[in-house]
């Protein structure tokens, strides 16, 4: 059954419109700055397709725990437009029952094997495409095989680091077959407030590398890594037992998020462990003792920005009494850097943000003389600051492990 919707060349940005009846090509990539309303854009899209014939969506992001937060509620806010074409939403179940049978499953590649169950799949959504890796797609992309006509997968991302695989496979050798790539900026989207497009502009000023990223929708240029090495894998409990627990905490608030990373320290063969993130704008102090609580660290040593003593003091009032301040001096950015580069650095797969920041923290260049200096950027380097405060003390071999155990903390 079909499902006609009046109106609805009106709902959709000008950019976007001649894409709406796009039904042919196979992968579809919508990526530029923030604020352009790509995701809006193919939320729409999606909505509109799966009333116009029946279909069986997958939608997706690397970790399932961030889909409540993000696209569930951007499809859910689209259909409250459409009065009475949802016959079911199932939040705990992450699906959405429309009124002609089509179905929308929000799932995360966290759980690949609840995927891999999943049959007849005749449409893909990828939201924030570059925290996937190059073999998730590349599964997804072979999984779409549904009989029904008009098979899609369309991807939405903010491009970061020319390291991430999706501009290899969709920008490096020109665009691949079968493939509508478009770019779009805030200017096309009409109806951003003045405050938030003030706070894009303003970038340009406070954040030159914010501001090629986020307002000019542009890849960052593949500079001199701090951290040029590392692995990105699963990481399993059982690999870690035994080991040193950190974990560690930098505060943000309104323009950057508090970072909140763990992990484990192995000194004897010299490799760090990166097994969980958290990060979050706008968190007050009770709302952090409270994330803490719920992500199974209020009674691990947790190290935080020293800069914020009364927001560790109110933490601690929290309930949340082993938390304490970074020790900090002369160089301590320069020294904690020179000691993580001593380990082998494996991150697990599912830490998105913290391999976004590896991925783009790099060394300043000199204008003048086009020559690297001593110096990080001020930029991608929150989760950094994070694990430098967290694993300060157990890289110094005097320190013994503390009461936690490896499954315990394998928490995304």
């Amino acid at each position: 059954m079909a499902i006609k919707i009046k109106g609805i060349d009106k709902w959709v940005l000008p950019a976007y419109l001649p894409q709406l009846r796009n039904y042919h090509t196979r992968i579809n990539v919508f990526y530029g700055g923030a604020g352009s309303g790509k995701s809006h854009f193919v939320v729409q899209k999606m909505i509109i397709k799966a009333l116009r014939m029946k279909r069986k969506m997958l939608i997706i992001r690397k970790v399932g725990a961030t889909i409540k937060s993000s696209i569930w509620d951007l499809f859910m806010a689209v259909l409250s437009a459409m009065p009475q074409t949802v016959l079911a939403a199932n939040k705990s179940e992450m699906t959405i029952t429309l009124i002609n049978g089509s179905i929308l499953l929000f799932k995360g590649l966290d759980d690949p094997e609840k995927i891999k169950s999943i049959q007849g799949i005749t449409d893909i959504v990828i939201e924030e495409a570059t925290e996937l890796t190059l073999d998730d797609f590349t599964q997804l992309n072979l999984r779409l095989r549904s009989k029904e006509p008009f098979n899609q997968i369309h991807l939405m991302f903010n491009p970061v680091s020319k390291a991430n695989w999706v501009y290899e496979y969709f920008f490096a050798h020109g665009t691949p077959e079968d493939t509508m790539i478009l770019h779009t900026l805030y200017t096309d989207n009409k109806y951003l407030p003045d405050e938030y497009i003030k706070s894009l502009k303003d970038l340009e000023m406070r954040n030159p590398a914010y501001y090629k990223i986020y307002v000019l929708g542009e890849f960052a240029t593949l500079d001199k890594l701090v951290f040029p090495i590392k692995t990105v894998r699963l990481i399993s409990p059982a690999e870690t037992e035994g080991l040193l627990y950190w974990s560690g905490m930098d505060f943000g608030y309104t323009n950057d998020p508090t970072a909140i990373n763990w992990g484990y320290v192995d000194n004897a063969n010299k490799r760090l462990f990166i097994v969980g993130e958290y990060d979050k704008r706008g968190m007050t102090n009770d709302v952090i003792a409270r994330t803490l609580q719920s992500l199974g660290l209020s009674k691990e040593v947790i190290i935080a920005d020293s800069a914020e003593p009364k927001s560790i003091a109110e933490i601690r009032r929290a309930g949340i009494k082993r938390i304490k301040p970074a020790a900090k001096g002369k160089d301590s950015i320069k020294n904690g850097i020179d000691r993580i580069q001593r380990y082998e650095i494996i991150i697990d797969e599912r830490c998105t943000k913290t391999i976004e920041e590896f991925d783009n923290y790099t060394w300043v260049k000199d204008k003048k003389t086009n020559e690297y200096i001593n110096e990080p950027i001020d930029t991608f380097n929150h989760h950094i600051d994070a694990i430098r405060y967290g694993t300060q003390d157990v890289m110094k071999k005097k320190v013994r492990a503390g009461c936690a155990t490896a499954e315990k903390h394998f928490l995304i």
